[in-house]
């Protein structure tokens, strides 16, 4: 984030709340316009209306929808290799992809075009890697770093879906988690690494052959072995994959006003982050909003992959879709979530999703334009 110094500006200037996303002026909608996400000086306008109640949108700044369960064509399908799921979204600092497995991975994957991070959004199985051994479900984060041998086996799932995102010449980070304390979020010991038990063994006695696909500069090379690779006896070191389970996450909260979605930041890459909403209670406070506020998104195109739960400020959207913001437009709840801006049925949220926030402009990868919902741009308009 850029931390240089910003031109001195303190003002105020009609009907407007104390504090922000607070006690709002009667009958007003709040935007929020900042710099650097959420990290920079901030202006809060209060508007009649809400700020997307447009009655059109045309041209490439218009937000996007996918339903990536639809990808290859049926839920039976998939493919075979990681490197053949479709691109999502792409830029020169990250990729994301989104694999279907209908059947088990025969080559050996390797990525040296950059660090990667497996979501498991469906399903369950069993990944091999240079390290060992890691049992994976649902909601599981896996890190791997650059360079990384991996393979996954689906067990008894019929299907595993995973969304892979790549830090393109680059690596993943855990964020500082400043005045709260390291242990605050998830504590570094719930990290699990992989084990060389008696799965990973049985894989090295495999006598087949064995095939490494290896993606530099989104080319695959192959290197054939006579032998499993991932054959280590043993390793040590400060290097490894980790996998965290979004249940061990516990969110930043405040009762009494609505936190950016920047306080759920989970992993760090030079050019974008990931943040991970779980469930947690909505803010008390009379005065304060319950909904995720309106806000220019100028610095960062902002992508959301919904994984489970009650999506409690998104309308007609379910598990397994992932919608795109792109940068330079003001966004925020649907028309249906508003009319809970300040009080809510339940206690808490329920939705589990990934949100990845990136610095420079994201392309839409040519498989994902047969995926897309091209009515979501209107799901913000009213019947007023």
């Amino acid at each position: 984030m850029t931390k240089g110094k910003w031109i001195p500006v303190q003002g105020a200037e009609g009907r407007h709340s104390k504090q922000a996303h607070t006690d709002l002026p009667e009958g007003t909608y709040e935007r929020e316009m900042s710099k650097e996400g959420f990290f920079g000086p901030a202006a809060f306008f209060y508007h009649p209306k809400p700020p997307t109640g447009w009655t059109e949108f045309e041209g490439p700044l218009r937000p996007r929808a996918f339903d990536l369960t639809h990808t290859h064509s049926g839920r039976g399908s998939g493919t075979p290799s990681p490197w053949q799921a479709p691109v999502i979204l792409h830029n020169k600092a990250c990729e994301m992809r989104y694999w279907r497995m209908a059947h088990n991975q025969e080559r050996i994957a390797r990525n040296s075009d950059g660090d990667t991070l497996l979501f498991i959004h469906e399903g369950s199985g069993h990944l091999y890697t240079d390290w060992g051994h890691l049992e994976v479900e649902a909601g599981d984060y896996v890190y791997l770093p650059r360079g990384a041998m991996w393979l996954m086996d689906r067990g008894t799932a019929d299907l595993v879906e995973i969304l892979i995102i790549e830090a393109t010449n680059a690596h993943f980070t855990l964020p500082d988690r400043g005045l709260m304390g390291p242990h605050a979020i998830f504590d570094p010991a719930v990290l699990q690494t992989p084990r060389i038990d008696q799965a990973h063994q049985a894989m090295q006695a495999n006598p087949n052959v064995w095939t490494v696909e290896v993606k530099k500069r989104g080319l695959v090379s192959t290197i054939t072995y006579p032998y499993f690779p991932m054959n280590a006896v043993g390793w040590h070191g400060d290097l490894a994959p980790v996998k965290l389970n979004v249940r061990d996450i516990r969110p930043v909260v405040s009762h009494r006003y609505h936190l950016p979605p920047s306080v759920h930041t989970t992993f760090l890459s030079d050019r974008f982050v990931v943040c991970t909403f779980a469930p947690r209670p909505f803010e008390t406070d009379p005065g304060a909003i319950k909904v995720p506020f309106f806000h220019n998104n100028d610095d960062f195109d902002e992508v959301l992959f919904y994984h489970a739960g009650d999506f409690f400020s998104r309308d007609n959207i379910k598990a397994g879709m992932m919608t795109f913001h792109p940068s330079g437009f003001t966004h925020g709840p649907h028309p249906k979530a508003l009319k809970k801006m300040f009080v809510q049925e339940k206690a808490m949220t329920d939705e589990y999703a990934v949100m990845i926030d990136t610095r420079d402009p994201l392309d839409v990868g040519p498989e994902a334009e047969a995926l897309e919902n091209r009515d979501y741009v209107n799901s913000w308009k009213t019947s007023e």
